[in-house]
């Protein structure tokens, strides 16, 4: 398993961190990138190689795989498309400019690399390209209307991709979480009071007793389906080294429940259901 080399986006915390740490556990060669320098110079200290990508900056998504394809001898065997952020907000408070920067942190920032890694699986005759997706792929909620579209859109993108991979050694799987801990919120509220003017919206007061309520505690009740990250990885271990992976990998109660009850019921009873939670 020596042989084998990762490179995971999105190491700086939560899913990322723990992945890299697990897949380099597992005798994988990680290469664990971040969006800051600060913090791949942090993973740099702990023993990784770490290459700067930020998926909104093209120019680093170049750099970082040449320098992980220059280490490597120009071969990846996997790569996890993981790094991603939420802005949280009503869509009718939604600034096209902050949803124009989310979908390239989530999603055009994946095709660019992923478009890139492409070839040189197709040169090596093999490859996993893993894409970390949410329940909110495939469900909506009230006030993720940012984080849905490009969630909803990465589902369609990976499912394309997959079929395109079909008569080759390429392997595509989409990874979908419920809640699992993270510095998620934390980050949520940066995205909110820099992109949202919630005081004059419509939706203030639900403002004010629910999201920024939330982002203003040091501390909130966990929710009581939220598992670690390590959960993420057992998929992800799954995805990278069985013979036949899987298209999608459901993780958390909530996430298979959802999948459920989203076959099951008609769309009106549906949303009841999501707006009640």
């Amino acid at each position: 398993m020596t042989n084998k080399t990762l490179l995971i986006t999105g190491c700086s915390s939560g899913i990322g961190l723990e992945a890299a740490r697990h897949m380099r556990a597992r005798g994988w060669r990680v290469f664990a990138s971040c969006r800051a320098q600060a913090d791949c110079d942090r993973l740099i200290a702990e023993g990784f190689e770490s290459p700067q990508i930020d998926y909104c900056v093209p120019e680093t998504i170049r750099d970082g795989l040449d320098s992980v394809l220059t280490a490597t001898g120009g071969t990846l065997h996997g790569l996890f498309n993981n790094g991603a952020r939420g802005l949280p907000g009503a869509i009718e408070d939604l600034p096209a400019a902050g949803l124009r920067s989310l979908l390239e942190s989530n999603l055009i920032g994946w095709h660019d690399l992923t478009q890139k890694v492409l070839p040189v699986m197709r040169r090596q005759g093999h490859g996993r390209v893993v894409n970390n997706s949410s329940v909110l792929g495939y469900v909506s909620m009230r006030y993720r209307g940012a984080y849905v579209a490009s969630k909803f859109a990465l589902e369609g993108w990976s499912d394309c991709l997959r079929i395109e991979m079909r008569d080759t050694p390429i392997h595509v799987s989409l990874i979908e979480p419920g809640p699992i801990t993270s510095e998620m919120r934390r980050n949520n509220a940066r995205q909110f009071f820099q992109w949202i003017q919630w005081e004059s919206s419509p939706h203030a007061e639900n403002y004010r007793t629910g999201l920024v309520k939330r982002f203003s505690e040091d501390k909130s009740d966990p929710d009581p389906f939220e598992l670690p990250a390590e959960a993420v990885c057992k998929k992800l271990v799954h995805a990278l080294e069985a013979p036949r992976p899987r298209s999608r990998y459901r993780v958390t109660t909530p996430a298979h429940a959802m999948n459920v009850l989203k076959r099951a019921l008609p769309t009106n009873l549906m949303d009841w259901v999501i707006s009640k939670g």
